[in-house]
């Protein structure tokens, strides 16, 4: 049976938000359950072993770690019409770039600001996800350097439209204006004045983010979380054992590992291999709550080590 998507998201999650955009571009039904911006999250760690960053993908019992990968699967089950239609690989690429550079440029400016706003709870959350702590005071501090940061990323997105091009790819939106998108929308909902004064000198940029806004989330209702819980207990993982002849480390469908992000929420996820290949990693995993369940993630951007 074909299984509906579940997205596991929040309102104000930037990363959600991506995903949301490429279920508007395909015009897809969806369900959406609300989850916690922070821990506890027990109707979430159950499907994605501790796995706590958001958003979360269920199809069935095949479950979905990090917007990469969501996309990635989204874009296979569904391929018309496309996000990539001029190359299956470069706008990935510049995901890295507005996840990891431009996204660190926008959270010092955003908690920065409303650090003094931010409940404790939160703030202790983030300092466990975080290698090098969440100090809103340092964040403070180091605001004025990422400001000067912030312009110059938003500048790469202005020169991009300079020629009066609608979307960044030309007339039609595609995952390099959803990739964009990301930081300007987490500005934007967090401190509007302070990006309205960045974006000033870039007018392009601001009617293109009206434009990308237009395209909507596609067709969401809500669930419960506890029936996607249900869900996942019932449904038999889609996924099938596969060897991977370029593997370079030698891993093989069966292996005991452990799989984690590199760069924050280093929560670790046992499991055995279903299957690895250059863009994946599939591991089974057993959750007394959903029973046999398996958990995708990406490669780049995910350690692998003996679990």
């Amino acid at each position: 049976m074909a299984h509906e998507i579940i997205l596991h998201n929040f309102a104000t999650s930037p990363f959600s938000e991506k995903v949301r955009l490429v279920f508007g571009i395909k015009g897809l039904a969806w369900r959406s359950v609300e989850i916690p911006s922070m821990l506890p999250k027990p109707d979430v760690i159950p499907l994605t072993g501790g796995y706590r960053k958001t958003p979360v993908m269920q199809i069935g019992g095949d479950i979905f770690c990090d917007s990469q990968i969501i996309i990635r699967e989204i874009e296979r089950r569904f391929p018309t019409p496309s996000v990539l239609p001029h190359g299956r690989g470069l706008p990935y690429g510049l995901g890295f770039w507005t996840d990891r550079p431009f996204f660190m440029a926008s959270v010092p400016i955003i908690f920065g600001e409303i650090g003094h706003m931010v409940p404790e709870a939160f703030k202790k959350d983030r300092e466990a996800m975080s290698p090098n702590g969440f100090s809103t005071e340092a964040m403070k501090s180091a605001a004025p350097f990422m400001r000067d940061q912030w312009r110059a990323h938003a500048a790469f997105v202005a020169d991009q439209l300079e020629d009066g091009r609608a979307f960044l790819q030309g007339e039609k939106p595609t995952l390099a204006d959803i990739q964009c998108h990301m930081n300007l929308w987490f500005m934007k909902n967090a401190v509007p004045q302070i990006t309205e004064s960045l974006l000033k000198e870039f007018p392009k940029v601001e009617a293109w983010f009206g434009r990308v806004n237009t395209i909507g989330h596609g067709k969401p209702t809500p669930m419960d979380s506890k029936e996607a819980l249900a869900i996942a207990k019932k449904a038999a993982p889609e996924a099938k054992s596969a060897s991977d002849p370029f593997e370079p480390n030698g891993r093989k469908p069966g292996d005991k590992v452990k799989v984690f992000a590199d760069d924050y929420g280093r929560d670790a996820i046992a499991g055995e291999i279903v299957f690895t290949n250059a863009h994946e990693i599939a591991i089974l995993r057993h959750d007394p709550q959903v029973g046999d369940i398996i958990v995708h993630f990406p490669r780049a951007g995910f350690v692998v080590t003996p679990g």
